[in-house]
């Protein structure tokens, strides 16, 4: 089958199947997508489920309906909003991102892969993303549910992440003029619903007469790829200060690094062989209690410290936050756990060490 016969196949699939998702235009309409809202979306996803961005998507779009909006708004209401989603450097060029579209493109999004990747926060996924989604230009979009229709219905036995060129090589032969944007969300669609995984729904695929993988009986093989190195586990302590009145000791992480600009309880360095290092100087209890979080690249085991804080005390970092102040859905995952472990314990004087 020719790469325009596997186009239109697609296409016909698409507008038959197409998922409804909020960022969406329906397939084939003459309404044009929203750069604002495709950006949003895409920002979103990166590694992230469809089923867990929707609800971020509609709060988002509803608290900032513009990039403009999104650009005048405060860092710690957007950091705040998007606490529980993961990935923060996401939160934070998101923001850049805004400001540079209102402050350098009277606030337009570029309408080319090349201008959409001045931006900060856009790589080539997301430039061909918008590019195609919003401008209806012929960009090959290429994530993880395309680069796997690729690598099955061209047999490509190279794995990932080596076989990449090989697949976008492919993906860029069936990207057609028209309709674009349709095409790429097809692909993901096909991806995300019938060309999945594990256990591949090829008797309902409408690519199925021209996958090579299947004709070899090897499609639930392919992709390959090459084997993942151990993820590292690092150390360190949480402290959890409150005082008699409920206030919480809390501080602003840096905006450089990990979970960069996010409110959270205070920590230790987070490394092989930690040190015990307090913000403030009280006593603290010991409760034999342990936050486990996984990263990206490494496991995190963070030993819980707690402590009932003087009134008066003045912290080495940080500041007490009324509790009337506080939310707990604003703490990024890892430090909502410390709070929901810490709520129950009681100090023990005993126990406690200063």
């Amino acid at each position: 089958m020719r790469e325009e016969a596997i186009g239109n196949e697609l296409l016909a699939w698409y507008d038959a199947n197409a998922r409804i998702l909020p960022w969406r235009v329906a397939p084939g309409s003459s309404e044009r997508a929203d750069p604002y809202r495709v950006w949003m979306s895409e920002i979103m996803l990166q590694q992230t489920t469809v089923a867990a961005v929707k609800a971020y998507f509609e709060r988002f779009t509803a608290l900032w309906p513009t990039v403009g909006d999104l650009a005048a708004a405060e860092d710690s209401a957007v950091m705040g909003e998007w606490a529980g989603l993961g990935y923060y450097a996401r939160a934070r060029n998101l923001l850049k991102c805004a400001r540079a579209v209102v402050a350098d493109h009277g606030g337009a999004f570029p309408d080319t892969e090349e201008g959409l990747l001045t931006l900060p926060g856009i790589g080539p996924y997301t430039a061909a993303a918008i590019a195609s989604i919003a401008f209806n230009r012929p960009a090959p979009v290429m994530d993880g549910n395309i680069e796997r229709v690729m690598s099955r219905l061209f047999r490509v036995e190279e794995p990932l992440p080596t076989s990449k060129p090989v697949l976008k090589d492919h993906a860029t032969r069936l990207t057609p003029t028209h309709r674009p944007g349709d095409h790429a969300q097809a692909l993901m669609d096909l991806g995300a619903t019938i060309c999945t995984p594990k256990s591949p729904a090829c008797g309902i695929c409408p690519l199925m007469s021209a996958c090579a993988a299947r004709k070899a009986g090897i499609a639930a093989e392919l992709p390959r790829k090459l084997p993942k190195k151990a993820k590292p586990t690092r150390l360190g302590y949480v402290y959890v200060a409150r005082r008699a009145d409920g206030a919480l000791l809390l501080e602003t992480r840096p905006d450089k690094g990990l979970l960069g600009g996010m409110l959270a309880f205070p920590t230790s360095e987070w490394s092989d062989a930690p040190t015990d290092t307090p913000p403030l100087d009280t006593q603290w209890h010991d409760p034999s209690l342990e936050v486990r979080h996984t990263f990206t690249h490494f496991h995190l085991r963070l030993a819980l410290r707690i402590a009932d804080a003087p009134q008066d005390v003045t912290p080495h970092r940080g500041t007490f936050v009324p509790f009337a102040q506080f939310s707990p859905s604003t703490l990024p995952t890892v430090f909502r756990k410390a709070f929901d472990l810490g709520r129950g314990v009681t100090v023990d004087a005993a126990s406690a060490k200063g």
